[in-house]
């Protein structure tokens, strides 16, 4: 029986090269070219006004260029695929994918952030869960699309993602064939580098790895650009958060793994930046607070995992926003996610948690 009266539905199936799924995105995510200018290149054209595109800021995105076209080539030919198939330049792409290391650069620019709040099961009713409310800016309601990747990179055999058309893979989260799911948070940090950029890992660790522990290493084994959290899962109940350094890691394995849009580990936490008058980093350290008392302390399924992402501050005494609404100008939530890793499969909900209707995606057989 499924939660929610939860319809059954398909996601937006990729196949071939990395290149031929950015490629297909455009004629099959069913997006527009405009809805794609007004997410990604509005942003970008915010980074400019807000001078993160000055020397330094461009200096550092070329540097990134030649690291990760070395050492990602798949999610560059990616990205350079969605370009081709929406008439895009790949620099904006690119550029659009690092704005919030850029912002963390220039600590005064006025941009908006994106938040999140996340969190990780290895037991419940329905098996090992991974959730996530995805906090972003609001032009990406209408271009979120979950997507079946299939391809000759993909050694894990598919991967479906949560992203945004207009971006490559697991622009947000993900789940794939061997039931590793993983959903990360931004977190603004004091140290970056050049190195491997969160997202573009997400999907190489979908692609490649099928456990906790395999994930753990591929990001072990590399350097990153820093910043950001991940909360990983897989289909033997193994949890894990790690919190993103460039050549140092906080990592917490359990029974149950749980972030926002902060660093909490000895190792990481005097890298955090946070920004007075954000409401995302104001809140963040309120939801984790209540992530901690509410997600190892009780039995959970998918229904009651709903129910908790559907939270707001002023529903009752010791509640938190979980769901965040919109409110001048600040990110708000513009999904949930609830990843299954027995079954590899997810119920997604576009917009506030607290209204909207689910959807269940099952991965083919």
């Amino acid at each position: 029986m499924l939660p929610f009266d939860a319809k059954p539905a398909s996601p937006v199936l990729l196949s071939g090269s990395a290149y031929e799924r950015g490629h297909a995105q455009a004629t099959k995510a069913g997006v527009s070219d405009q809805q794609i200018r007004t997410a990604v290149l509005g942003r970008v054209d915010q980074a400019s006004a807000a001078g993160l595109l000055d020397t330094d800021g461009l200096g550092y995105i070329e540097a990134q260029r030649a690291f990760l076209l070395t050492e990602d080539p798949d999610t560059m030919a990616e990205l350079a695929g969605i370009a081709d198939g929406f008439g895009l330049m790949e620099d904006d792409l690119f550029v659009h994918q690092h704005i919030t290391i850029l912002r963390d650069l220039k600590t005064a620019a006025e941009i908006d952030t994106d938040g999140c709040s996340t969190w990780a099961v290895g037991d419940s009713e329905d098996g090992p869960l991974v959730v996530k409310n995805r906090d972003f800016s609001g032009t990406h309601l209408g271009v979120q699309r979950v997507f079946l990747h299939e391809g000759p990179d993909i050694a894990t055999g598919r991967m479906i993602c949560v992203g945004s058309a207009g971006s490559p893979g697991a622009y947000s989260s993900g789940i794939n064939a061997a039931g590793l799911a993983l959903v990360d948070n931004h977190v603004g940090t004091r140290r970056h580098g050049v190195g491997w950029l969160r997202y573009f890992a997400m999907t190489r660790i979908l692609a490649t790895c099928r456990t906790v522990d395999e994930a753990v290493a591929f990001i072990a084994a590399r350097r990153h650009a820093g910043g950001g959290n991940l909360v990983l899962a897989d289909r033997s109940g193994a949890t894990a958060a790690i919190e993103f350094g460039t050549d140092t890691f906080g990592i917490e394995r359990g029974a149950a793994s749980w972030r926002t849009n902060h660093f909490v580990t000895a190792k990481m936490m005097d890298c955090n930046l946070l920004e007075n008058g954000d409401r995302i980093d104001e809140n963040s350290s309120v939801r984790f607070d209540f992530l901690s008392r509410m997600v190892p302390n009780r039995r959970w399924n998918v229904a009651a995992a709903a129910a908790l992402m559907a939270s707001h501050a002023e529903d009752g005494p010791d509640m938190a926003p979980l769901c965040q609404h919109p409110s001048r100008d600040d990110s708000q939530t513009i999904s949930t996610v609830i990843y299954r890793c027995d079954k590899a499969s997810l119920h997604f909900l576009e917009g506030n948690p607290c209204s909207g209707e689910w959807r269940l995606f099952e991965m083919p057989v």
